[in-house]
């Protein structure tokens, strides 16, 4: 399984001293940008290549608070991959212990804004995807 690590920086707290929720988002995109490049699908291979991947929906659920300095280890995999969309999910640890999990949902439109089917116009995008499934 990918596992990217991010450091919680100062800004990103709040007045309480806890990393703000917002954040979160922040380091699910950061994580998932860096799985796509590792297993080769990046996301600005794909965009080079006329396509682009918005994000549909997200959804968390905050589990134990982080703070300054804290190094969190975030678990990144692929949840479901359909002909149109694909569905990432997160977990993220803290000193061993889960403190936050989430997914993020992505479609896939072509240079004119139309919905792709992602196996048929970019192959090399999910052979990338079900590659790293298989070695899960």
């Amino acid at each position: 399984m990918f596992v990217y690590k991010h450091k919680v920086h100062y800004y990103e707290t709040d007045r309480m001293g806890v990393t703000h929720h917002s954040n979160y988002i922040r380091i699910m995109e950061e994580a998932r940008v860096a799985y796509l490049d590792a297993i080769g699908a990046s996301f600005a291979r794909i965009e080079a290549d006329g396509y682009v991947s918005p994000v549909m929906a997200v959804e968390g659920k905050f589990l134990s608070p982080t703070t300054f300095d804290d190094l969190i280890e975030v678990e990144v995999y692929i949840q479901e991959m359909s002909l149109l969309k694909l569905r990432i999910g997160y977990r993220m640890h803290c000193g061993g212990k889960v403190v936050f999990e989430g997914w993020s949902l992505h479609c896939f439109l072509d240079k004119d804004g139309k919905a792709l089917r992602i196996a048929e116009r970019y192959p090399q995008f999910r052979q990338a995807v079900e590659s790293d499934q298989e070695q899960a």
